[in-house]
């Protein structure tokens, strides 16, 4: 199986101005199409450690990828880090060149002298048409210590290099035979220490493989398997997959492209969801805002208004708006108050005594299901991580889990 390794350029990237989207799309793409990825790097606009980025990949791997730096400015550096490593020398290119010049002229402009350097190549190099931008991506075939190597240099902006990826580098590429089949296992409510506990035996074997990632909506499981044929790997796959199923059921909440508000209105299955948020400033309701089991909305902190939706003045004296007391009665009031068959209530706290504590709770009438949130920190990351909590207890409640407060 290839190996390879991609390299992002450009100093916005190296200090986080910009989140290096492109390697992570990259990075899928490969791992899609059955090649191992080993290394992702990330090299400011500066010409030496660009080369010095390049020959080192270039000794490890059997495909190099490189985003960005394509440009027509003195720091887009990366058809001269390519060139010098390669011991060539890149010449304007009169067929790239005219081709440039069309692009200008159909805009009514002329071509400034700077964009010269985007038709430049090396005798090694092919150039990789840009439908959508200026800048030509190059495919460069070249051998390393006697081994063959292939280098794909990409476009930056992410439509650039997502369209030149599809249309010009996959079908240059010597793809592996084998199939690769996958399913990632979402779950929320359980660690990853504790997901490793259960799986151990599973996450030891190389294929199929389990390999556990932590996210903002809980713990993704990936179990995965190549052979042959994609009916051979997803052979190997099942009985991996169904223990995997087994052993998380009780957290799981969807698998693959599914999300967290996607799942929660296919599992309402026709009824309606209502929801409070006291202290999460929407952020649950613009998680729901397009699913059609959504209802209502009531967004407010203040605490009469929290009063007739049906959170008691005994509770708020007693445990506090932001509590186990407070969300369930406002989880019940959401159904109550907004006419809805079920009720999803948030409370979060990100000042005073209580911040970084939220509550949230789903009522469906005769049960309510509660979960805490502890979060000190980032007021912002609070709210979001209240708001897919809310999502998550909804999901798993109305998927027959057992939670505090509701048995299937």
């Amino acid at each position: 199986m290839p190996i390879a390794e991609i390299i992002s350029v450009g100093t916005e990237l190296l200090f986080g101005e910009i989140v290096d989207s492109n390697a992570a799309f990259l990075a899928r793409e490969l791992g899609a199409h059955g090649v191992t990825l080993h290394r992702k790097t990330v090299v400011g606009d500066n010409l030496d450690r660009l080369r010095a980025a390049i020959e080192l990949a270039l000794g490890r791997a059997d495909l190099l990828l490189l985003g960005g730096g394509l440009g027509p400015t003195d720091d887009d550096l990366t058809r001269e880090a390519i060139a010098a490593a390669l011991n060539e020398t890149p010449q304007v290119d009169e067929a790239q060149l005219s081709h440039l010049r069309g692009l200008f002229e159909a805009r009514g402009r002329a071509m400034p002298d700077t964009n010269r350097k985007q038709a430049w190549l090396i005798p090694s190099a092919e150039a990789l048409p840009n439908p959508v931008g200026t800048a030509p991506g190059w495919f460069v075939r070249t051998t390393w210590d006697g081994q063959p190597k292939l280098i794909a240099a990409l476009p930056g902006p992410p439509r650039e290099m997502r369209r030149m990826w599809a249309e010009q580098v996959l079908p240059r590429l010597p793809l592996p035979t084998a199939a690769l089949e996958h399913v990632t296992v979402h779950t929320h409510g359980i660690g990853e220490s504790l997901i490793a506990e259960r799986l151990g035996h599973l996450t030891r074997q190389a294929n199929p493989s389990v390999a556990t990632y932590a996210r903002l909506t809980g713990v993704d499981v990936r179990v995965a398997a190549s052979a042959p044929t994609s009916e051979d790997a997803r052979r190997q796959l099942t009985p991996v997959l169904d223990e995997v199923r087994t052993l998380l059921r009780e957290w799981t909440w969807g698998e693959d492209d599914q999300t967290l508000a996607g799942t929660v209105q296919a599992a309402l299955a026709g009824r309606t969801l209502g929801v409070i948020e006291a202290g999460s400033a929407g952020v649950l309701c613009t998680l729901l805002a397009e699913q059609p089991g959504f209802l209502d909305a009531a967004v407010t902190q203040d605490h009469r208004r929290l009063i007739t939706l049906g959170l008691t003045p005994v509770t708020l004296q007693e445990s506090g708006l932001v509590s186990e007391a407070g969300a369930r009665e406002l989880a019940a009031g959401a159904r109550e108050h907004l006419g809805a068959d079920l009720g999803l209530a948030v409370v979060v706290s990100t000042g005073g005594e209580g911040a970084g504590r939220a509550h949230v709770a789903l009522s469906d009438g005769a049960r309510v299901a509660v979960a805490g949130v502890n979060w000190p920190g980032d007021p912002a990351q609070l709210r979001e991580r209240a708001a897919v909590a809310a999502l998550a207890l909804a999901a798993l409640a109305l998927a027959a889990r057992t939670l505090p407060g509701w048995t299937p």
